[in-house]
């Protein structure tokens, strides 16, 4: 993986701060040595690294003030501290403020270049998510996470369509983000009103009437006021109807002619209201064959089928794990109040090979767990093997899909994947050939 940033290097000993430089230039990563705190953070004026390794004792700033100060200017920047054999409960302290980690002195320079590299890729990860939100604005669309060529076509599509207010379809598995995307489509529309939810899964058929159309006082007994609808209540904005699937027959008849006449009549009522509501869908059955097979009305679905968005399972797009961790990460460092968590090489090659049945939702849990320092819990997740294919078909499988995610984070480097899959590289190349893969097919 090329480095674009410089590690920026605090250390007073003039011998072991070359020593470390030297180490990092042979390795290929570009290092700035600074002999105090006050001098490194006046060349974050000029240069941004992608990472800073400091001594905890320093003339002048220590390193604890130090990581202090980088947490001001930048909370995502890492900080690795090194530590001499009496420092250790100072840079435990320092890793509940933030640090990304400290190694302790004397250590050889594989350990310190294993530790930079592991913190340089957290740092491209959490920059590349940046770059992408900052190329998608605040259109809505940045909250779809995913350079995948599906996602990146689910975005083009979002864009597309939203200002049209055309009535969508979103077709999906459940957990892969339907939500998500409608939300997306909303906050992309322009429409001034509000974003309105319903599962229709969730909801009783016996008041599932008069929560999508509303009613009038002495409808029925028990209602005692006018209730406006979830219908009416969207309004100027968008109405998302999740699980669509499971709304009851005959109400799919009174939801068609909504569509068709844009009013809404409420229970006990014969007067019409006009509504301008944008109406997104979403599915995790086929419509079509639920239709076909009479549990779905095939009027309505046509009706909806007109413009349709299929979100893939994340199975489907591993390459997309990453960005996806790193933006949970952050989200639950903030929402739990805690330092963000760190991954290894291992960790994420794990969780790429994962099947992850419950989709981005089921992710979203484990990284949850991850920020709270609990484990990943993936082997009481993991689905139970339909037998279909033997066990070493099953290993097989897996392990391609561990070194296609190395690859993809090395950027096709198979030098690099092979050293932090702690294999042989001539092992690996047997590999690649034996799973028909080819590293030049991975490299940006």
């Amino acid at each position: 993986m090329p480095v674009e940033h410089p590690v920026f290097l605090v250390e007073d000993d003039a011998a072991v701060r070359k020593g470390c430089e030297q180490a990092l230039s042979i390795a290929d990563i570009p290092v700035r040595g600074f002999a105090d705190a006050e001098s490194m953070l006046a060349a974050l004026a000029d240069t941004t690294p992608g990472l800073v390794v400091s001594d905890v004792r320093l003339p002048g700033k220590d390193g604890l003030s130090l990581l202090r100060d980088l947490r001001q200017h930048d909370r995502e920047l890492p900080v690795l501290l090194i530590t001499g054999h009496g420092d250790v409960g100072m840079a435990v302290e320092a890793m509940r403020e933030g640090a990304h980690d400290f190694i302790e002195k004397p250590f050889p320079s594989e350990r310190l270049i294993a530790a930079v590299r592991s913190a340089l890729e957290k740092r491209a990860l959490i920059l590349e998510n940046r770059q992408l939100k900052s190329r998608l604005g605040d259109s809505g669309t940045a909250r779809i996470i995913g350079q995948s060529p599906a996602m990146r076509q689910v975005r083009q599509l979002v864009a597309t369509l939203a200002p049209t207010g055309v009535d969508i379809l979103i077709n999906g598995e459940t957990g892969c983000g339907k939500e998500v995307v409608a939300r997306a489509i909303h906050e992309a529309s322009g429409r001034r009103g509000q974003f309105v939810a319903i599962n229709c899964g969730a909801l009783p058929e016996s008041v599932f009437e008069s929560e999508l159309f509303g009613h009038e006082a002495g409808a029925f007994t028990g209602a005692g006021k006018r209730r406006i609808g979830r219908i009416e209540h969207a309004n100027g904005g968008t109405l998302f109807l999740d699980e669509i699937e499971s709304m009851p027959l005959n109400l799919q008849v009174k939801l068609l002619r909504v569509l068709q006449e844009r009013s809404v009549e409420r229970l006990g009522s014969n007067s019409a209201i006009p509504v301008d509501c944008r109406l997104v869908a979403a599915s995790k059955a086929d419509l079509k064959a639920l239709s076909d097979a009479g549990q779905f009305r095939a009027d309505l679905y046509y009706r909806l089928n007109v413009v349709s968005i299929d979100l893939p399972p994340l199975r489907q797009r591993r390459e997309d794990i990453p960005l996806l961790l790193a933006s949970f990460l952050q989200e639950a460092a903030a929402r739990y109040q805690r330092p963000l968590a760190t991954w290894t090489p291992n960790d994420l090659a794990r969780w790429t090979a994962h099947d992850w049945p419950g989709n981005v939702r089921e992710l979203k849990n484990v990284t949850d767990r991850w920020a709270l320092g609990l484990p990943d819990a993936l082997a009481a997740l993991a689905p139970v093997p339909s037998g279909e294919q033997s066990l070493a078909e099953q290993v097989d499988a897996a392990e391609k899909r561990i070194i296609e995610a190395m690859l993809r984070q090395c950027a096709g480097n198979v030098a690099q994947a092979a050293e932090l899959l702690r294999t042989p590289k001539k092992t690996l190349y047997d590999k690649l050939t034996r799973h028909s893969l080819v590293a030049e097919q991975f490299r940006h």
